[in-house]
């Protein structure tokens, strides 16, 4: 028989998560390590949890996460939203709780790119009159 499991896709700053929810315990494993072992943070292990908290799905799925690019921060940020977007397909009626609490949004805020003539985005060089 095959196995259930439900798919969903996170970005956040220049990170992009897959994130893969199968039915089990609850154990999260991201890149091929455990949650504690990749984020050391505890903030950043709330953050990814949250999800399932706001759904009272905690312990419920086991979590496969495989994220690449940009730091820790957009990292967690990227597999909270693609755990958001994976409950979403197990269940359509957890839309208006994951809504409400903010997480079905993409937080769209990049870096800002470095222009030519200047020393950063906005940095200008120091400006001489003589």
């Amino acid at each position: 028989m095959a196995i259930v499991k439900y798919y969903g896709t996170g970005k956040r700053k220049s990170s992009t998560a897959r994130v893969h929810l199968l039915p089990g315990a609850g154990q999260v494993t991201v890149n091929k390590h455990d949650l504690s072992e990749y984020f050391k943070s505890e903030t950043q292990r709330t953050v990814i949890r949250y999800p399932l908290a706001v759904t009272d799905n905690l312990g419920k799925f086991d979590i496969r996460a495989i994220v690449s690019g940009g730091g820790t921060s957009g990292q967690a940020g990227a597999i909270r939203l693609g755990i958001a977007n994976a409950l979403l397909q197990f269940n359509a009626e957890l839309r208006p709780r994951l809504k409400r609490a903010g997480l079905l949004s993409r937080d769209s805020r990049i870096k800002e790119r470095k222009k030519y003539g200047q020393k950063g985005a906005r940095k200008r060089f120091q400006f001489s009159k003589r």
